[in-house]
């Protein structure tokens, strides 16, 4: 199994960034005719966490998701960043030439 870091180019600075999970997003509970002092953490998946760069990136994540899914799996790392996932080295390569032929440089895999 090889993982890679996913970053995009940022659309204000233009230099790559990525994603990263701070702290697992904390669900709570309303109900009308009382409280509720449950509060459940959830981790976002992959997918999730790469929908969240929309409007940082130069790219539309939705876009890139099509294409990382063709080649690799969408995984949050163990220090929460956004990172690909890979079977094979044949297939790092085939992903990393797909992202630059639709994104040029916009969209980069880095270790």
């Amino acid at each position: 199994m090889i993982r890679l870091r996913l970053f995009g180019r940022c659309r204000i600075y233009h230099d790559p960034v990525s994603p990263v999970l701070k702290a697992p997003a904390q669900i709570g509970w309303t109900a009308w005719f009382r409280t509720i002092d449950l509060v459940t953490p959830q981790p976002l998946k992959g997918e999730e966490l790469l929908r969240r760069t929309k409007g940082w990136w130069t790219v539309d994540p939705s876009d890139v998701s099509e294409i990382v899914k063709k080649y690799g799996k969408l995984v949050v790392g163990e220090n929460g960043e956004l990172m690909v996932e890979f079977k094979s080295s044949e297939d790092v390569e085939a992903l990393s030439s797909a992202l630059k032929e639709a994104f040029g440089d916009k969209v980069q895999l880095a270790p």
